[in-house]
């Protein structure tokens, strides 16, 4: 099994591990590489891992995250106030969003759906990989610049 300690920067790999956002978020986690065998990944508490993300073991074998895609509901608005308002009523139930330039996604929730529709906004079912805001407390880098 690999024990991946630390992030690199690497452009190649041809080793990968795609996991959930959940799972990008644990700091101990046991997995399966995409090519066959496992690896456990052994990080500092309190960071997460995107998608592009390298991590190495002590030999320097390279291990690159891919995001898994993932049942999420897409809201798309072009009317900047009731984007706004769909953003501040799941951001006030503290639920993860990714915010794009006109759409927002979020972890399906029949509920939360529905709380959307009510504000007269259509919720479509995707299946995407899922990088929500890391919040405003969070040290880490985070790009803002991800396309639908």
């Amino acid at each position: 099994m690999l024990e991946l300690t630390r992030k690199v920067r690497v452009q190649t790999t041809n080793l990968s591990l795609t996991l959930s956002y959940e799972q990008r978020c644990k700091s101990r986690l046991r997995a399966a590489l995409d090519q066959g065998g496992e690896a456990g990944i052994f990080l500092p508490h309190g960071g997460s891992l995107h998608d592009g993300d390298c991590l190495a073991d002590a030999n320097g074998r390279i291990v690159k995250i891919i995001a898994a895609a993932e049942p999420l509901s897409e809201v798309c608005c072009r009317d900047a106030l009731r984007f706004a308002r769909a953003c501040y009523h799941l951001g006030n139930r503290h639920v993860p969003l990714q915010i794009l330039t006109d759409c927002l996604r979020y972890r399906q929730d029949k509920v939360l759906d529905d709380l959307l529709r009510k504000l007269a906004l259509q919720v479509t079912a995707r299946r995407l990989p899922f990088e929500p805001e890391p919040g405003a407390y969070h040290n880490g880098h985070h790009d803002h610049a991800q396309s639908r």
